[in-house]
């Protein structure tokens, strides 16, 4: 089956720099998993998977603009420390995880008090153009359910 609007993809995924320097990697633990065509998955990487199959593999150069965005200058918040997630004990250049209204947000501190800390609220990766090699490890149908709800369903996706 090639993955097309409605298909529910699973994939892992290495994201290096322009050097090669590896970034992030999902080889490690499980693929990740989205319904195709409903934008849960960044634009450059569903145009990228638009089209393969179950084990292909693809690698691209990727803009900010299709992936984690430009960089925001001045984009900075104080949250209270106890809405940080990821560590017990922070310091400024650590990333943390925020839980927002849209859902779970990755920031930087950028420095620490004991009760406030102050975060770049820019994604890591922000502002790069970034090399994605990607490896598609499942692809299927959407349940109607996914389809309505607008998200895959299962490990890797929302639980109902």
């Amino acid at each position: 089956m090639k993955i097309s609007k409605d298909s529910v993809v699973q994939f892992h995924y290495k994201i290096t720099d322009l050097e090669g320097n590896e970034l992030e990697s999902s080889y490690d633990s499980h693929p990740a998993l989205y319904l195709h065509g409903h934008s849960n998955m960044m634009e450059g990487i569903e145009s990228l998977l638009d089209g393969k199959e179950k084990g292909d593999k693809v690698t691209g150069e990727l803009a900010p603009e299709v992936t984690f965005g430009q960089r925001i200058e001045d984009a900075s918040q104080r949250v209270p420390v106890k809405h940080l997630t990821g560590a017990e004990k922070w310091a400024p250049g650590m990333t943390a995880i925020v839980h927002t209204d849209q859902g779970q947000r990755q920031v930087t501190i950028m420095k620490m008090g004991k009760f406030m800390a102050t975060v770049d609220l820019n994604h890591p990766l922000a502002g790069q153009t970034l090399i994605f090699d990607l490896e598609v490890t499942d692809v299927r149908e959407a349940s109607e359910d996914e389809i309505s709800h607008g998200h895959a369903h299962g490990v890797g996706g929302h639980q109902h």
